[in-house]
């Protein structure tokens, strides 16, 4: 027998502000007397639904069409279906002909004249609606704030038929000709971040509001707070001349870095307070501990040593103590292992490891240490996980320039974000739809 999948869907709650520059998503208004009503879409497990995006009118309808179809693209959990040409569909839908067009789900949108996109969401299968919610789309049309709440808008579609919220409204912070940017998730709105000049390593606080990063002065090498949504800095006291790799616990109270003069160690503190900061690896000579990254439930932090001799992924309490070697089982002529980066579901470790000489980006399981291998072409290194546990961005000189890529865990699609300008030491944001 085939498995299926039958997926619940809830209402829709209001989006909360986004301090970042997102709008305000309001609640479902369901003039179909769909709301509150739990429905599953069913589909074969293993394969990706058909979802037919219906024509849309108005003012920028076609690069509104566009965007959520390449959105759902995107997200590697649907198929989207856009037929060329067409008018909206008035009345009652017909179902069996989108049915004909393979498609399981319609996404049925309407630009308001109040400026906000009603969505309503159809089960082709059972034929009625499955949910309806609107969105916000504020001023100016086709800017970075109204493309961030129509990128919303797709990954609540993405959640009704899926289950899984989608990472449309995320961003890619990393570093280029001297400073950090950000880019959308699908590649849109490259630019730089206001006061982060000389800065490397980024990363993002939970509520997507704060960004820590290494600073590179002339008098050292540090770790500032960088405030996204007030515009100003502060610096984070650190132990020795240099400081760098910063990273933030899930609840973002504490933020890691490793801090030395000639060998380094990993330390703690809070972000937000004045408390000086506390070892966390206590290294001899010049050894270095560096790159920490959280466990999903804050409990444990894997790190890159050499205390071995070479470069090698380690995990530890984060208290620091229980240090044990994490990458065990990977054999090699010329052993290094580092940047790790812990995936959001708690099951994976990424990290980029040396190959025949060249770096590729491989995961670790942290029960039972079984490894797979991502990459193959080219150089790959700095990988970070998107929110949905599934997407890895990083750095590959695959396109014979050093830019960020996406790779999709689970089928091994590989897409290009960033072009132009060498860019690097990717970190993807948490969902910004509720950066507070």
């Amino acid at each position: 027998m085939t498995p299926t999948r039958t997926l619940a869907v809830a209402t829709v709650a209001a989006m909360l502000v986004a301090l970042v520059g997102l709008p305000t998503r309001s609640a479902a208004q369901d003039t179909t007397k769909a709301q509150g009503v739990r429905i599953g879409l069913t589909y074969t497990q293993g394969t990706k639904p058909g979802v037919l995006i219906t024509p849309i009118v108005g003012a920028n309808s076609d690069s509104v069409r566009e965007i959520l179809a390449r959105d759902l693209d995107f997200g590697d959990r649907v198929n989207p279906i856009k037929l060329d040409g067409g008018t909206p569909p008035t009345g009652a839908l017909n179902y069996p002909l989108y049915a004909q067009q393979g498609a399981l789900a319609v996404v049925q949108a309407t630009l308001t004249a109040v400026g906000s996109l009603h969505v309503a969401v159809h089960d082709v299968v059972a034929a009625r609606v499955m949910n309806v919610f609107d969105v916000a789309l504020p001023n100016p049309p086709l800017g970075p704030e109204w493309r961030m709440a129509l990128h919303g808008a797709s990954d609540e579609v993405e959640r009704v038929i899926t289950e899984q919220r989608g990472i449309a409204q995320t961003r890619v912070a990393f570093e280029r000709a001297g400073a950090l940017w950000t880019v959308d998730s699908d590649g849109a709105n490259a630019h730089v971040l206001p006061g982060t000049q000389a800065g490397l390593s980024p990363a993002w606080h939970p509520s997507g509001r704060y960004m820590a990063f290494c600073l590179l002065a002339n008098d050292g090498q540090f770790i500032m707070l960088r405030d996204l949504v007030a515009g100003t800095s502060r610096r984070i006291p650190g132990h020795g001349a240099s400081s760098n790799t910063p990273a933030f616990s899930p609840d973002g109270t504490t933020l890691v870095f490793s801090s030395g003069s000639d060998g380094f160690d990993i330390f703690t503190v809070s972000p937000f307070g004045k408390e000086a900061p506390q070892r966390l690896t206590v290294g001899r000579g010049s050894v270095i501990n560096q790159q920490p990254s959280f466990s999903p439930d804050g409990r444990r932090v894997a790190f890159q040593s050499d205390r071995s001799g070479h470069a090698e992924v380690y995990i530890m309490d984060a208290d620091g103590s229980n240090a044990d070697l994490l990458t065990t089982s990977i054999g090699g002529e010329q052993p290094y292992r580092s940047n790790p980066d812990w995936s959001p579901d708690g099951r994976k470790v990424a990290f980029q490891s040396q190959i025949n000489g060249v770096f590729q980006i491989m995961t670790i399981n942290p029960r039972d240490r079984s490894v797979t291998a991502l990459t193959s072409e080219g150089r790959n290194e700095d990988p970070s996980w998107a929110p949905d546990g599934r997407h890895l961005a990083f750095t590959s000189n695959r396109s014979g320039s050093q830019q960020l890529w996406v790779l999709d865990a689970e089928s091994g699609r590989v897409r290009q974000l960033t072009r132009g300008e060498k860019a690097r030491m990717a970190a993807w944001s948490p969902r910004l739809e509720a950066a507070r």
